[in-house]
């Protein structure tokens, strides 16, 4: 017995001396990676910046040293840290040119096309940038087209077939499980609740979509045609043949790649373009080295400040703590916008809003804030993939709004979704429930929740609509106000439709096309300030609240979109249905664009 114990106790005490061990070597590879990412980069002579692209792109991403520890394969990107390295990269003489490795990036056409308007930008430096893949996804040619030369694997393909949404509907799945779903709604195009209650698109939605489809679709044959000196007729025609599974010389005749190598072929062709000899190694410059290489511009002393506020996400109520992704927290936002209107060295603020929407009250507190911030400085909105619904609902009372051409806008429309489960608790489950009260609508309370114990009566039904039909009306006054047009004017561009960047500027719901350095620009101008520095708002997490907050579930997280692939934003729609406002202004779910 003795015995037995002396051993367990010596391998407990050698579990935790492990543990004490494993932990420090942890803090310290942590440390160095911290360290090493603050340490600023130093440029060698005859440098090729390699924009690497395979993971999601964000608008902006919090740094977080474990997510490599933890196996997150997939790279996280903010575009705000893309868009700047590509300037730096034009402005340093050491660096020659840019080499894009486009394998996947999760995002939405509007972010690209900011890339690419950025690379656009660089070739007027007069240096090179080529491009290289094994497979091109339709949205990484797009990005890629841009470059001096489209190079492909001698076994690569390019995507080319044309843009489709194919959303998924609920309804049955529902029907089975014994869930209903009651909409109150103000929009013959407001279609966000079309999964829960259809199985089909509706004629309305049809419509909208087949509408900015094209739209969006006809940006990127214009710009395609212009880099590739291709005609929009022949590019149809190549999508109507579907390019994707052709033999890679047939890229090379139809004009959409200039020729094919083998990747270490590509490699000595690169450093024949940074005078490198074949022995010598590549001066490579990745997206992690060139954030932290030093502007070649000299720090302003004015003391001016022009904010850039991200708005990003859906738009919550508060944003609960098991949140994953990225959203609006409205009481938090609210706050901060009151903190920039005091800050007196903020002389103006550019709002940008990558937000398909969310919750409607939310959104009325925030356009309260920005009225008020208005009324002390100019504010300037930046539209990013999405700023529909709630989104636009925050920024139609801006001073001037920009947006990129195949930017998603307007959906300007309000709808309530109760799931009632009076079917599952009874038929399914074998509960039932009862009431007893002092008023008519005293147990209204059962008809709401996560999942309501019984479908709302017809009195119900008739308040909760009335309350849907004057949100909406209040959200239609918001947007004549802002954009002063009159209340009608705006409702024959509402009813919850859904509108393109390009087709916005033309009704009257955005200003200017252009991206957030137009913005930026404007909103200088509206200021009167020459010099200034740009800082970001809300303030990133410190690297300890980060992983002390959303370590493991933002690892959980990462894991299942890695397993779960396209079908894990259907997942996330159905997890997060008991987190939603009843109420809420947004667009659909989930465009589901390809």
């Amino acid at each position: 017995m003795k015995d037995f114990l002396k051993f367990t106790l010596a391998s407990l005490i050698g579990v935790i001396l492990a543990g004490i061990v494993l932990t420090i070597l942890g803090l310290i590879t942590v440390v160095g990676m911290v360290a090493s990412s603050d340490s600023e980069t130093i440029v060698r002579d005859n440098s090729v910046f390699v924009l690497d692209l395979k993971g999601n792109l964000s608008e902006r991403v919090q740094e977080n040293p474990f997510q490599q520890i933890m196996g997150d394969g997939n790279g996280s990107y903010g575009l705000n840290d893309i868009l700047s390295s590509i300037k730096k990269a034009k402005e340093n003489d050491k660096i020659k040119g840019i080499y894009i490795q486009p394998s996947y990036l999760a995002t939405s056409f509007a972010s690209l096309e900011e890339i690419r308007n950025a690379l656009q930008d660089f070739k007027e430096s007069g240096k090179f940038i080529v491009a290289y893949a094994d497979q091109y996804t339709q949205g990484m040619y797009y990005l890629a087209s841009v470059a001096d030369k489209v190079i492909i694997n001698p076994q690569g393909n390019i995507s080319w077939h044309g843009l489709a949404s194919q959303p998924v509907f609920f309804k049955d799945l529902l029907d089975k499980l014994g869930i209903d779903v009651q909409v109150f709604k103000v929009g013959t195009y407001k279609s966000a609740v079309e999964p829960f209650i259809a199985t089909e698109m509706s004629p309305a939605n049809r419509e909208q979509v087949t509408v900015f489809l094209n739209s969006i679709w006809n940006q990127l044959l214009d710009d395609v045609s212009v880099s590739r000196n291709i005609s929009k007729d022949s590019l149809n025609a190549y999508a109507d043949q579907c390019m994707d599974l052709c033999q890679a010389e047939e890229y090379i005749k139809c004009g959409l790649a200039d020729s094919v190598l083998y990747k270490d072929e590509m490699i000595a062709y690169l450093k024949q373009l940074t005078g490198r000899k074949e022995d010598q190694s590549l001066n490579s410059l990745f997206l992690e080295d060139m954030i932290n290489v030093k502007k070649n511009v000299p720090k302003d002393k004015s003391g001016n400040v022009v904010a850039v506020y991200y708005a990003s996400g859906e738009i919550l109520d508060a944003a609960s703590s098991n949140s994953t992704e990225e959203v609006i927290d409205g009481q938090k936002m609210t706050r901060d916008l009151r903190r920039l209107r005091d800050d007196n060295n903020v002389k103006a603020v550019v709002l940008r809003v990558n937000s398909p929407g969310g919750s409607a009250y939310a959104s009325e507190q925030i356009w309260r804030e920005v009225v008020r911030l208005k009324e002390k400085k100019p504010v300037i909105v930046s539209m990013g993939d999405y700023a529909a619904s709630g989104g636009y609902y925050i920024s139609c009372a801006a001073d001037s709004i920009f947006a990129d051409p195949t930017t998603l806008t307007g959906s300007i429309g309000i709808f309530g979704m109760i799931p009632s489960g009076e079917k599952l608790f009874k038929d399914k489950l074998g509960l039932d429930f009862d009431v007893v009260k002092t008023n008519k609508m005293a147990d209204m309370g059962a008809g709401f929740g996560p999942l309501a114990t019984r479908p709302f009566n017809n009195a119900e039904q008739e308040a909760l609509q009335n309350y849907i039909n004057n949100g909406y009306k209040l959200f239609v006054n918001r947007c004549a106000e802002g954009r002063n047009m009159s209340a009608a004017d705006i409702e024959k561009i509402a009813e919850g439709r859904v509108w393109t960047g390009e087709m916005a500027v033309g009704l009257g719901l955005v200003d200017k096309l252009g991206g957030i350095d137009d913005a930026l620009a404007a909103a200088a101008k509206r200021a009167n300030v020459e010099n200034y520095t740009i800082i970001s708002y809300p303030e990133k997490e410190s690297l300890f609240m980060n992983l002390l907050n959303s370590q493991r579930k933002h690892y959980v997280n990462s894991q299942m979109k890695e397993y779960m692939g396209s079908f894990y934003s259907y997942f996330e729609i159905l997890q997060n249905l008991k987190e939603i406002n009843p109420v809420q202004a947004r667009m659909p779910f989930e465009l589901n664009i390809k």
